[in-house]
């Protein structure tokens, strides 16, 4: 049986934390499946070429049958050249004393040149995923500069943000993981995302009706996922990077393949759903149909609670839109 061409895959940052936890899923098939083939284009910063050698010398040592190329280069018009999807995982991480606008101004030339390299380089076509925090205004930056990549084609990543969600309801009310369903983080990926658990199910009933506890799911559910990623650092002297390697094999694979029930968390460019400001990459509950188009989910009602927790979120990155367009020179 002859199999498919090959997708190719723009990784950055590809020998950091992330990127290590998530190649070897990729070119073992847990992205994109078990019998479509994947080259892989990985791109790092010049001081980690050496680190990115050895990454890909274990990427050989698997001989993973679905594997059929290695690209291993710092420069961006080589990593993005022809790639179907862009996996934006490198950033600069926030560091002791650093302000938040510090960050986004630091990160926000490097989005820059990643954008217009893929806007330049890149399959038209191409999808792109970032990762790299602050991720929601990092997409952003790409996309506006990326003008020839239709916007629709650019996402940021809050489905880490879902799974830790969906895991603390279901130790909460004894159950399986995979019992509950309906939840969509909303807004920005920091520590103001809104996990929904008024719209969510626990065995297909109201999560408030199985946990009955409003103010632990206020005041200790809420935080403790929006605040899991410094919780993690805090226990082991790191990063979260396995659990955000399998958030990105999730999304993807969720772009692509019809989705059958439950919506799932995604940041995508605002058109006002939900009276959200437009213009903004923000998270919203999202379905995919059969030829991987995307959309909002429409209907889902939120009280007021929910919706001062959402404008927040969304305040919080017309801020981080304002300080980084600002100091990158960008238009809004």
């Amino acid at each position: 049986m002859k199999k498919s061409s090959p997708i190719r895959i723009a990784v950055t940052g590809a020998a950091g934390n992330i990127g290590y936890a998530l190649l070897f899923r990729i070119a073992s098939g847990q992205m994109f499946g078990p019998d479509q083939p994947v080259a892989l284009n990985l791109i790092e910063i010049e001081p980690g070429m050496d680190a990115l050698k050895g990454v890909a010398m274990e990427l050989d040592d698997c001989a993973f049958p679905l594997l059929t190329e290695i690209v291993q280069t710092s420069d961006m018009s080589v990593g993005f050249k022809d790639v179907d999807w862009a996996l934006l995982v490198g950033s600069v991480p926030r560091k002791q004393g650093m302000e938040r606008a510090d960050l986004l101004g630091i990160n926000g030339k490097v989005f820059i040149g990643q954008g217009k390299a893929i806007n330049d380089h890149a399959k038209k076509s191409v999808r792109v995923l970032v990762v790299g925090n602050p991720c929601n205004t990092n997409c952003l930056i790409a996309m506006k500069s990326a003008p020839d990549i239709p916007d629709a084609q650019f996402f940021a990543m809050t489905r880490l943000d879902e799974n830790r969600a969906k895991t603390q309801l279901a130790q909460k009310a004894g159950v399986p993981v995979q019992d509950v369903t309906e939840l969509c983080v909303w807004g920005n990926h920091s520590p103001t995302m809104f996990p929904d658990f008024f719209n969510a199910k626990i065995t297909r009933q109201k999560a408030t009706d199985v946990i009955t506890d409003e103010e632990w799911l206020k005041s200790t559910f809420v935080p403790t996922v929006g605040k899991r990623g410094a919780a993690i650092i805090a226990a082991r002297g790191a990063s979260s990077a396995a659990s955000a390697a399998n958030a990105v094999v999730d999304t993807v694979r969720d772009l692509f393949t019809p989705t059958r029930g439950d919506f799932h968390s995604i940041c995508v460019l605002s058109s006002g759903e939900y009276e959200t400001p437009a213009g903004l990459i923000t998270s919203f509950p999202i379905k995919v149909d059969a030829v991987g188009n995307w959309r909002v989910v429409e209907g889902i009602q939120l009280n007021d609670y929910a919706k001062a927790q959402i404008q927040a979120s969304n305040d919080e990155l017309l801020e981080e839109r304002k300080v980084a367009f600002g100091q990158l020179g960008l238009s809004i």
